[in-house]
């Protein structure tokens, strides 16, 4: 059996656009991709952080440096500029394997990382 545990987190950070003409996505500044340690393209849940919302969708590099965290496509009608969320990534593993701590990236309200 395997498992999906949780393997980095953003926490609360802020969207600062959502676009529904776009074919889908969540972009996202990456230097805050590579602080979580996640990837171009990877699969993401983002959930709100007032529990309007849960979805799942996909990672898209934006402008480094810039504190994007864009929704984009269907995902836009959901979230607006302003929204906190947490953006959640997780791995398979197996039972055994040595009990895995996951990143977790605190950031400003620029989207600026702060601490982990």
């Amino acid at each position: 059996m395997l498992l999906q545990i949780l393997k980095a987190k953003l926490k609360k950070v802020i969207i600062t656009d959502a676009n529904v003409d776009y074919p889908g996505s969540i972009t996202i500044d990456p230097d805050l991709i590579e602080a979580a340690g996640m990837v171009s393209y990877e699969r993401v849940e983002v959930n709100s952080v007032n529990g309007k919302t849960r979805l799942t969708t996909y990672i898209l590099p934006g402008e480094r440096g810039s504190g994007q965290v864009e929704m984009n496509g269907g995902a836009a009608n959901f979230f607006e500029a302003g929204d906190e969320v947490h953006v959640n990534c997780f791995a398979i593993s197996e039972p055994g394997e040595a009990p895995f701590q996951p990143i977790v990236i605190y950031t400003d309200e620029n989207n600026k990382v702060v601490g982990n």
